[in-house]
């Protein structure tokens, strides 16, 4: 056996070569990586760098506390982070010099409370409809006028004004129209009162790939970076490589009688005689239990079935009368040219979307990096 008992190997040449491939459908426009959550389970320093390389703009997260470990990861960008619960740490973003967002009048009190003397770079965020997170309404209006006022004062740099889709992958769904138009007005809310609102931005991966009238000055790109459509529906002509392999070494190899009960629960009856390999990844590291019986991965260059219910460390897979011994690798996903199963397989197979797939990946999984500058 050679390399780690489980294993993501993230391929970053593809992951930059997929920011140049989306970055080209919105060619005046700015491109932020999104790399929150940890890179959507691919390693977020190592992705950042990468994003960088490719010429990214900007890089996106969700938390403060991801945005602090972009900083200690070395990068000295600019980097916008959209969530936060009362009593964040607002002090510590803007002294690292990160971008926070104001999502409505209470958040950015929270802002100017934690200033001090330093002037902090704020977006102001929209809810156009997503009914999430986001000012709408009067509360919009207000918070609008409380950023104009502060930063009048001296007191905060409005650098951006943006929202966020719901039905983006859908793209002939009418609230997709629809929020373009109340971003447009709420734009104009905030033109209205003198202060200009920097950057405009409003689409996410789908948008990006399918709708150029919401590309405005920035594009925000997630998941269709890392080689996964944002809905297996979605067309679009962009070429996108899958960044991740996920693959471990047989543990243990058996040969068994036709009729054996197989796993937990019996769920999986062998029909003939057959070998069984025992793969050490289990929903403890992230693997969906819910392909159990489903979902398929790859041994020898041949799909095989994932045998039985996935338990919390390891999963079995049918290798029919495949030569096989311990050690030997097995591919549960990968970009599928060369026959082996795809994270939107997985998706399929567990009753999920290609993002749950990746980002729930952790426990024992070793990262591993190719194309490392």
């Amino acid at each position: 056996m050679t390399g780690p008992q489980a294993e993501a190997v993230v391929d970053l040449d593809a992951y930059r070569q997929n920011l140049v491939n989306v970055s080209a459908c919105a060619p005046n426009s700015q491109l932020m990586a999104v790399v929150k959550a940890n890179a959507y389970g691919h390693g977020m320093a190592e992705c950042a760098r990468a994003a960088r390389e490719a010429g990214a703009d900007w890089l996106g997260v969700a938390t403060v506390a991801e945005a602090r470990s972009l900083r200690e990861s070395g990068d000295t960008g600019d980097v916008l982070c959209w969530l936060a619960s009362p009593g964040e740490d607002f002090a510590g973003a803007i002294e690292h010099g990160i971008q926070v967002t104001a999502s409505g009048v209470a958040q950015l009190d929270e802002i100017l409370a934690a200033t001090g003397d330093r002037r902090a770079k704020v977006q102001l965020k929209a809810d156009t409809g997503l009914s999430r997170n986001g000012a709408y309404g009067e509360e919009w209006l207000r918070l609008v006028d409380a950023a104009a006022t502060a930063h009048r004062a001296g007191r905060i740099t409005v650098t951006g004004v943006w929202s966020h889709l719901a039905c983006a992958d859908e793209p002939e769904h009418r609230a997709n129209d629809e929020q373009e138009k109340a971003f447009r007005e709420a734009i104009s809310a905030v033109e209205a009162t003198g202060l200009a609102p920097g950057l405009k931005h409003l689409s996410n991966s789908a948008a990006t790939l399918t709708r150029p009238s919401a590309h405005f000055d920035l594009v925000r790109v997630g998941i269709a970076s890392y080689g996964i459509s944002p809905d297996l529906a979605l067309a679009y002509d962009t070429e996108l490589t899958p960044v991740m392999t996920l693959r471990g070494h047989l543990a243990a190899v058996k040969r068994v009688a036709a009729g054996s009960g197989v796993s937990y629960g019996h769920t999986y009856y062998t029909r003939r005689e057959t070998t069984l390999g025992l793969v050490p990844m289990g929903y403890g590291d992230g693997v969906s239990r819910t392909a159990s019986n489903r979902a398929e991965a790859q041994f020898a260059g041949v799909r095989v079935p994932v045998a039985g219910t996935i338990c919390m460390d390891q999963l079995v897979v049918d290798l029919g009368d495949a030569d096989a011994k311990t050690g030997d690798p097995v591919t549960l996903f990968g970009p599928g040219t060369d026959g082996e199963p795809s994270v939107s397989d997985w998706a399929e197979a567990a009753g999920t979307i290609g993002y749950e797939v990746v980002t729930r990946l952790g426990g024992r999984i070793e990262h591993t990096y190719r194309g490392v500058r």
